[in-house]
């Protein structure tokens, strides 16, 4: 008896076993397009009493449903699917579920606005996105000319070595960038053109989103006229237990500098390791401006040295702008740790150099019938960063469901050194930021309906500058004043929250508040050998409370409206307090100590219309009023208007809160789907404002011309061609900002014999060839007409009939 009863225990245990295996049935879910695994990916019943999730591989365990309970599948990027456990075989060919995505649907993630993934219909701003497939059609030489292809970011160049956006009437540290989350903007980013953004590769960039308009809530100061942000690739890790390796190796040539870059990339995945390498070089000859256009854009002369005496001479070809050659390095290197399917641990280290390079539109100046610089250059661009995150997806945690922590160093290295015509002495300085950050970010669900976003932020900023002036003549060389005070430091730190509430299926509302402190010091004792300053020093402390609330609302699938309010802020930084530099022929701006934030205060109305993806048409208008803003004006010094600065006569500036500025503007962007293979796209913008100047109001300085771009595409099985128009609307002499009028040397001149930017338009082909899964090809013409034109406020031409050849394999 004591023997059957152990055998009917035992047979119970098999029998229950067996009937656990078979409830435990395994799942998996792939991208149908791309048969990729989905991880991350929430499976759940009715009521959602009951849920899963699948894990890096894609698999999910369906022992928690019950065997004719409904699951569902419900995601903002996938079609939604629901099935039940019953319904699907015990064979393990049948436990393989395929997600189809939804039409557009990547184009509808965004990240930068909460730093955590969103619908984009849920944001009440407007944000714009390019990605790698995107970048890889259009072949843009930098990243500067990447945001151009959004149709929404206007760029300035002074040189080749180049490349400042303007979006929606503000430039410069006016403007935030960021890459992999990590604030870009330093200490030393100053009023004037920016270049910085080049450092970034374009060829390493998965995707990148553009907000317009302020986004102080979640990135702080600067953030008044828009938010950049780049998101770099990421290490891949392998969906089996075996190695993933993959890679792709580009080559392209450009013919109007005889651009000639090439590009690697390799991935190593393992089962919980993935490390990617990524590494770009680019070399640039003279740029080749076009053959119709103002003559005044032509370059008559150029300066060389016969035997150590410099030379005015005449250019061989004026449409070849010299010297503007450089050549670029970027290097990045990733690495990423996931031990499970909700945590993970990200390194990255990036690395960008230049050679040196002119200053062009300096190189453009006449004194009289002379070309005024005998050279004017910018030493080797430097950037590093490396950033580590530790990122979590699920929590069962009261206080986040998802999280991310930031750490991150930068450093920024770069020179400038300048001559006159005929003048042994050489100008010298060089700059270093040093910049240490850390971002605590969270989400939270609050029930089906809201999600709360929080955080806090520290930036730390040293900076060290020095500057010489060199006797050519006898090697000497003397002490000057430096660029920046030495030594200066700049700190911030920041609290925020924001919440997305989902009032219905049609009704989200989103609002936010962030409370930002600034700290910064400057010495000026090291100067005042030079300057004779009234002060030591100077120190800042303040701060500034930022909110944005909004509302977008779907009232069909047609049709949906967005709302937004904002208020913005930039806190002075070591570039508006205590810089000394030439800010233009015969003036020289020294340093304030009495400096306040400035603040902007914005309001956005956007309509969709969306027929049946047919044809969409979307509309923007927008306002922005800048308070006590900071700008360049008269200044004294010890009670003088003008200084010895350099060897010359100079009128004093300085920073000063000494303005209003008042901008708004209209977007137009157009979608046709005329089929599956041909659609056009087409996005249009007016900008306009005025500033207060000594009580007259002048045209703002980053208010470029209306603006926009036209593309026709063709697609068929490995075929894409497309061809686009650029177009740029006339900038009058009375459009002109004062500022601008005062570099008359870089414009054409009108019928009275004053600048002003004439309207361009280009046309342009290309396309692109997929050979087969690894080989692609591309070809474009750009500018076919030939046109010479030169963008609003740039002091270099824009290149010519351009041929551009690349090819790409991927493995």
């Amino acid at each position: 008896m004591a023997l059957k009863g152990r055998q009917l225990i035992i047979f119970s245990i098999l029998i229950c076993f067996v009937l656990s295996s078979a409830e435990a049935q395994i799942v998996k879910v792939l991208e149908a397009e791309s048969k990729t695994p989905v991880a991350g990916l929430a499976l759940y019943n009715t009521d959602k009493t009951r849920s899963v999730f699948t894990d890096a591989k894609g698999k999910a365990s369906l022992a928690l449903f019950k065997p004719n309970e409904l699951i569902f599948i419900d995601s903002f990027l996938y079609q939604p699917i629901q099935f039940s456990k019953a319904s699907i075989s015990k064979s393990e060919a049948h436990t393989v579920i395929y997600l189809q995505l939804k039409v557009a649907s990547l184009d509808k993630i965004v990240v930068s606005a909460s730093k955590f993934k969103q619908n984009e219909r849920d944001i009440p701003q407007t944000i714009v996105s390019t990605n790698a497939k995107a970048i890889a059609l259009a072949h843009p030489q930098t990243s500067a000319e990447a945001l151009e292809q959004t149709g929404h970011v206007y760029v300035q160049k002074s040189q080749m070595g180049g490349g400042s956006p303007m979006i929606r009437g503000f430039s410069t540290n006016r403007l935030l960038i960021t890459v992999d989350g990590v604030r870009m903007n330093n200490a030393t980013f100053r009023g004037g053109n920016l270049h910085n953004v080049i450092a970034i590769d374009p060829l390493a960039v998965q995707r990148t989103e553009v907000t317009l308009g302020a986004g102080a809530v979640v990135y702080g100061s600067d953030a008044i006229g828009g938010v950049m942000s780049f998101y770099t690739k990421k290490p891949e890790l392998s969906v089996s237990d075996s190695l993933q390796f993959r890679g792709q190796v580009l080559t392209r040539y450009a013919s109007a500098n005889n651009e000639n870059t090439g590009h690697f990339d390799v991935n190593l995945g393992f089962k919980n390791w993935a490390f990617l390498s990524s590494v770009s070089y680019t070399d640039f000859d003279d740029l080749r401006m076009g053959s119709h256009g103002p003559e005044a854009y032509l370059r008559p002369h150029r300066v060389i040295q016969e035997n150590g005496t410099d030379v005015m001479v005449e250019n061989p070809n004026p449409q070849v702008q010299s010297p503007t050659a450089y050549n670029q390095l970027n290097v990045m290197q990733k690495v990423r740790y996931q031990p499970h399917t909700k945590w993970a641990i990200d390194l990255g280290l990036h690395y960008s150099t230049t050679s040196d390079f002119s200053r062009y539109d300096r190189l453009l100046r006449y004194r009289e019938d002379q070309l005024r610089s005998a050279e004017w250059n910018y030493g080797p661009q430097q950037w590093f960063m490396g950033n580590l995150q530790w990122s979590q997806s699920l929590s069962d945690s009261n206080w986040y469901d998802k999280f991310k922590a930031t750490l991150a160093y930068q450093n920024f290295k770069e020179s400038r050194s300048d001559r006159d015509f005929g003048s042994s002495l050489r100008y010298v300085s060089e700059d270093q930021v040093n910049v240490g950050s850390f971002n605590f970010d969270l989400e939270k669900r609050l029930g089906t309906e809201a999600s709360l976003f929080y955080g806090l932020a520290y930036v730390y900023n040293s900076i060290g500058s020095y500057a010489g002036t060199q006797n050519t003549t006898d090697i000497s060389s003397l002490r000057a004043v430096t660029r920046y005070p030495n030594g200066a430091l700049w700190q911030s730190v920041a609290a925020y929250t924001s919440l997305k509430y989902k009032a219905s299926p049609k009704v989200v509302f989103q609002t936010g508040l962030r409370y930002n402190r600034v700290w910064s010091r400057a010495n000026f004792a090291a100067n005042n050998e030079f300057l004779n300053l009234p002060f030591e020093g100077a120190t800042l402390h303040t701060g500034a409370f930022t909110g944005t609330a909004g509302l977008a609302w779907s009232p069909s699938a047609m049709l949906q409206w967005k709302l937004n309010f904002s208020t913005a802020f930039r806190a002075p930084n070591i570039d508006d307090i205590g810089k000394v530099f030439d800010s233009e022929p015969g003036a020289v701006v020294v340093p304030n100590p009495n400096l306040k934030p400035e603040y902007a205060y914005s309001g956005e109305l956007g309509l969709k219309l969306d027929f049946n993806s047919r044809v969409i048409l979307d509309l923007t208008t927008y306002y922005t009023f800048l308070d006590q803003a900071l700008i360049r004006r008269d200044y004294e010094l010890n009670g003088a208007s003008e200084i010895i600065y350099n060897g010359s006569l100079s009128r004093v500036q300085a920073m000063q809160n000494a303005s209003k500025a008042w901008i708004y503007g209209f977007e137009a962007g157009l979608e046709v789907n005329f089929t599956e293979q041909l659609k056009l796209r087409s996005q249009y913008n007016v900008v306009g404002g005025t500033e207060n100047q000594n009580g007259v109001e002048v045209p703002v300085r980053h208010v470029a011309p209306n603006f926009g771009r036209t593309h026709l595409t063709w697609t068929s099985d490995n075929w894409l061609l497309e061809t686009f128009l650029v177009y740029n609307e006339t900038l009058r002499f009375e459009q002109l900002a004062p500022s601008e009028i005062e570099k008359s040397y870089m414009y054409a001149l009108d019928a009275d014999g004053n600048p002003y930017a004439p309207s361009w338009s280009t046309l342009n082909l290309r396309t692109q060839y997929q050979y087969d899964k690894q080989l692609s090809f591309t070809v474009a013409l750009e500018n076919i007409t030939d046109q010479r034109y030169r963008p609003y406020s740039s002091g270099i031409t824009a290149a010519g009939r351009n041929l551009i050849l690349a090819l790409n394999y991927g493995f």
